[in-house]
């Protein structure tokens, strides 16, 4: 998942989180890209955020949410790709990511 470092980050990891995985749609005639970000916090939770990236960049639509195990997050990814087929026909797939330092340089895709 490319993004423009110039944008606001959808999420921010924090000493010692991890990002687990990234999804996305193909891109939906004006529309844009359906993605979500998942992060391993310190306290073993899973963060999530899930947002459309426009062709421009900009990201909207972002909702959040925290769970417990994969188990929990297959929940919330099955619901949103519920919704996305129903809605466009098309639902999130694995898909690479690109971690930037808030200075926009890239960084480690892993710890920090």
């Amino acid at each position: 998942m490319k993004s423009n470092p110039s944008l606001p980050a959808v999420m921010t990891l924090e000493k010692d989180e991890e990002i687990l995985s990234g999804y996305a749609t193909v891109d939906i005639p004006q529309v844009g890209i359906y993605k979500l970000l998942a992060k391993k916090k310190v306290d073993n939770t899973i963060e999530w955020a899930h947002f459309v990236e426009r062709n421009n960049g900009l990201k909207e639509k972002v909702m959040r949410g925290t769970v417990k195990s994969f188990d929990e997050l297959d929940i919330v990814i099955d619901a949103i790709n519920n919704n996305l087929r129903k809605v466009f026909g098309v639902t999130m797939q694995p898909a690479e990511y690109e971690v930037r330092t808030l200075d926009g340089k890239k960084a480690s895709e892993t710890m920090h």
